[in-house]
């Protein structure tokens, strides 16, 4: 959606959002646009509301606000470095912030941290807006007010989501704050849970444009925050709702796409898969503003490379291994990661290399760039001419986030500093994640037939369509369902979700997952000891229980929330 720096200064004044504006912004007025008056109408909360969606994708301001990739909304950082599906990547000097965050060890006043907090209170206080402006306006009809309205407090659920799976202890804002020294002592999903809810009960089905919230959306994500509260019981019915009776707002019933990779395609975005997605456009006259600009640091480096810079977000050893198959085609849970999956470290780019010929999910190529297979229509992935520092950050290459190389120039950026911005929007829920987030939920609170097969669904759909090498797969490929009847419980969960892993990675949601499960202890400290012994940066990492599961509010926003002297804002344990 277009961004419209007048209507984000508007809304900084109208709902501040907790600090996350400037103090100039709290303190006085700006001019024109941003008196509430003039857009207490149709035409301005209509333009207030596309500010509230355009934060989607991490962006609320200019440059002057922080580096995009801080807070991208993707959450390649949160979710899925700290998850352990990819190192920082690139070189040990660049982005340096990132790698504190990736050992567990990162200060109160980190950049990545500030750059979040900011993006999910400037959401809130965008959405916030919308609904205090709808309330003003006297010419808007009823029913379109209540849309929006629903539309608005879906993305005040959204945001504030996001900061809880962050934070855990935050300030819940809604439109009828005016002292935004909001203490963070109350638990903050009931809130969050209502607003989901309340959009759910009042949207359409069909929206007016693509890339809005409808009833379905948002009762994916009123199910999703029952999921992270624990409550399966409550979440399974509205997850098979969904899945028996979901369509997209122009209407399409959700489906899995054809093919895996069909979700990373721009020419297939907003397909029956996506259920709620950031929209990303280029070319439009914002030098890539509108594209997926949080991830524009994440592409194979050097000349003739896919966007030309900078090597960030690399895949990291343990994910790649976790694509390894036993000889029917199904996973290797406990010992995936023994043994490394052959590649080319330290090997010369004019040297000959073979790449693995052992059996693999055929997720791992449409997922991953390595040496010796193609890489989308760019040729085979060179190997570490594509790589800035292979002996620090490994020898892959990130895959999902990548345009194709007959679109660019036209669906990435033809100008601007980087080439990496494209329109491939950025997937925040697939009908993927709803379908293993049932199985989860059915695994729990239901019946294990019907979590396995909707772990079957994805599975055949996997092995559908693989990477070719001109008239053959590139790969020794296969993938099987699972057969016979799932009798033990646990055995269901461990399959659920380690399909989540393989099905989802990159995507920003591994380490919420593990966190929300409880055992981000166990499996990250696992994970650590093997990727010490590979990355040398990461010695003496080490995730804390009771700490590490959540981050630090940034100092900044701690000390801009004192009364008298006394923060309003309590930081969380450990640090």
């Amino acid at each position: 959606m277009k961004r419209i720096y007048k209507i984000a200064l508007a809304v900084c004044v109208l709902s501040a959002g907790l600090f996350a504006c400037s103090d100039q912004f709290l303190d006085r007025p700006l001019a024109g646009a941003t008196d509430a008056s003039a857009l207490a109408n149709q035409k301005g909360v209509d333009a207030v509301l596309i500010g509230a969606y355009s934060a989607l994708d991490g962006w609320t301001e200019d440059w002057s606000g922080g580096a995009v990739w801080t807070s991208a909304g993707s959450n390649w950082v949160f979710g899925s470095i700290l998850g352990g599906d990819a190192t920082k990547g690139s070189d040990a000097g660049d982005q340096p912030s990132i790698t504190p965050i990736e050992k567990y060890a990162p200060s109160t006043e980190n950049e990545y941290f500030v750059g979040k907090w900011r993006v999910s209170y400037d959401g809130v206080a965008r959405s916030n807006s919308v609904i205090q402006l709808a309330n003003a306006a006297g010419d808007i009809p009823a029913d379109k007010k209540a849309r929006i309205i629903a539309e608005a407090r879906f993305l005040r659920g959204f945001y504030h989501f996001e900061a809880k799976r962050m934070w855990n202890n935050i300030p819940y804002i809604d439109d009828a704050v005016t002292n935004f020294r909001v203490p963070n002592d109350k638990d903050a999903w009931a809130p969050i849970t209502a607003d989901l809810k309340a959009a759910a009960d009042a949207l359409p089905e069909a929206m007016p444009n693509v890339g809005r919230v409808n009833k379905w959306a948002a009762k994916a994500y009123l199910a999703k925050a029952l999921m992270y509260q624990g409550k399966f019981a409550e979440a399974l019915p509205i997850l098979n709702d969904v899945i028996s009776n979901g369509k997209t707002p122009v209407g399409t019933k959700y489906g899995l796409n054809d093919c895996f990779h069909d979700n990373f395609r721009v020419s297939l975005k907003n397909s029956k898969e996506s259920v709620f997605a950031a929209q990303c456009s280029v070319n439009d006259g914002t030098e890539g503003a509108n594209g997926n600009y949080g991830d524009v640091l994440n592409t194979p480096y050097g000349g003739g490379a896919p966007g030309e810079c900078c090597g960030f977000f690399q895949p990291s050893n343990s994910l790649v291994n976790s694509y390894k198959v036993d000889a029917k085609g199904l996973p290797l849970f406990d010992t995936f990661d023994d043994v490394d999956m052959k590649n080319d470290q330290g090997i010369d780019v004019k040297a000959p290399f073979t790449p693995y010929d052992g059996t693999v999910d055929p997720r791992l190529d449409w997922t991953v760039g390595r040496r010796g297979i193609p890489y989308l229509d760019w040729g085979k992935h060179p190997g570490v001419s594509w790589i800035r520092d292979q002996a620090y950050s490994g020898p892959y290459s990130p895959k999902k986030n990548l345009f194709y190389k007959a679109e660019k120039g036209t669906n990435s950026t033809a100008s601007g500093w980087a080439q990496g911005p494209s329109a491939l929007n950025i997937n925040l829920m697939r009908f993927a994640d709803i379908l293993l987030l049932a199985a989860e939920a059915e695994v729990e609170a239901g019946s294990l037939t019907k979590a396995q097969e909707y772990v079957n669904m994805i599975r055949k759909r996997a092995g559908s369509c693989m990477v070719m090498d001109e008239d053959k797969p590139a790969a020794n490929y296969k993938v099987a369902t699972y057969t016979g009847t799932w009798t033990d419980k646990n055995a269901a969960r461990i399959a659920v979700r380690f399909e989540r892993k393989l099905e989802l990675a990159m995507e920003g949601h591994r380490f919420f997952d593990l966190v929300r499960w409880g055992i981000a202890d166990v499996e990250l400290n696992k994970y650590l000891e093997k990727a010490q012994t590979r990355r040398n940066y990461l010695a003496g990492a080490k995730f804390t229980k009771g700490k590490s599961e959540y981050l630090p509010i940034p100092f900044s926003e701690v000390v801009k929330s004192s009364v008298d002297g006394t923060p309003t804002l309590k930081q969380n344990p450990g640090y």
